[in-house]
């Protein structure tokens, strides 16, 4: 992940920034959960042959991966769809190849997110949405991320944008341009047209850009994108910080979060993982799962079953 990506971290303030005060309203107009809220844990991929002996057994063949990413995390950021839409064959596969509780968060295809209306009367969205619909109950939040152009001028049109994209596929939208998070009245006319949707605004903890690590809920699920240094140690911090928060907001009513952790070209995600999966289950009252790294570290022989 490149974007706010930086070279020297030294002057960056990771504090997490306070809950936004809007927050304690929405919490508190939420339903009575009748089981305890879930976290969903994941990567931003499972094509990682450098994980062979961690995340997956050694000699584990690519066409394997999928099968044990399912089984060490519950969710992914699934990248693969911001390139191309996936014909059913694909989605069928994706399916039957993950555990009863994994949930796929698809990127919208760029051909939509980045396209000067957003996709609206091409019938891409109709296309992408029937794609998806096969993965039925393991179908997460779809999350649309914005190019760094896409500015507030262009409300209005986003605002079409949600009213033509069906309802019952979830959805999640990442903003990136500064004069979304620098102007206080662009902001609230923002997260009320979000919040009215019940769309989540997809919150960044990266460390070039600390604007984009808003604090406001506008549904009862957020989407957390964790971009870590190589695990320094103010990466362990953070997701100690983050625990705090989730705690907080989960005890409040929030119904679901889907934290997916990034590390430089992705090979060190998934101890990032770890950690935040046993912080998680010591500190937090939910349902969860993460990956067990020590599985697959002595060579242990393949079985899919």
């Amino acid at each position: 992940m490149k974007f706010g990506k930086l070279s020297d971290i030294s002057l960056v303030d990771f504090n997490l920034p306070p809950d936004d005060h809007h927050n304690e309203a929405l919490l508190s107009s939420l339903p009575t959960l009748d089981q305890k809220p879930t976290l969903y844990i994941g990567c931003t991929g499972w094509s990682m042959k450098e994980w062979n002996g961690k995340v997956y057994p050694k000699g584990t063949k690519p066409k394997d991966y999928l099968q044990y990413y399912a089984k060490q995390f519950n969710t992914i950021e699934l990248n693969t769809t911001h390139y191309r839409i996936p014909n059913m064959d694909t989605i069928s596969k994706w399916y039957d190849e993950s555990t009863p509780d994994f949930h796929f968060c698809p990127k919208i295809p760029q051909s939509i997110s980045h396209s000067r209306e957003l996709g609206y009367k091409t019938g891409l969205i109709k296309t992408f949405c029937e794609s998806i619909q096969g993965l039925r109950e393991k179908r997460g939040h779809s999350f649309m991320q914005l190019p760094p152009y896409f500015s507030p001028d262009q409300l209005p049109l986003l605002k079409i944008f949600l009213e033509d994209f069906p309802s019952h596929i979830p959805l999640a939208i990442e903003f990136r341009h500064e004069t979304w998070f620098n102007n206080p009245e662009t902001f609230e006319n923002l997260t009320s047209l979000l919040k009215s949707f019940q769309v989540p605004m997809l919150i960044t903890d990266v460390a070039g850009r600390r604007d984009v690590l808003h604090q406001r809920l506008t549904s009862d699920t957020a989407v957390i994108r964790f971009v870590g240094n190589d695990l320094v140690p103010s990466d362990y911090r953070r997701i100690d910080d983050w625990i705090i928060r989730m705690k907080s907001w989960f005890e409040k009513g929030l119904k679901q979060i889907y934290f997916f952790t990034h590390e430089p070209d992705n090979l060190l995600a998934p101890e990032l993982a770890d950690y935040l999966a046993n912080q998680a289950k010591e500190h937090l009252n939910v349902i969860t799962r993460g990956p067990d790294l020590k599985k697959y570290a002595g060579g242990d022989q393949i079985s899919l079953f």
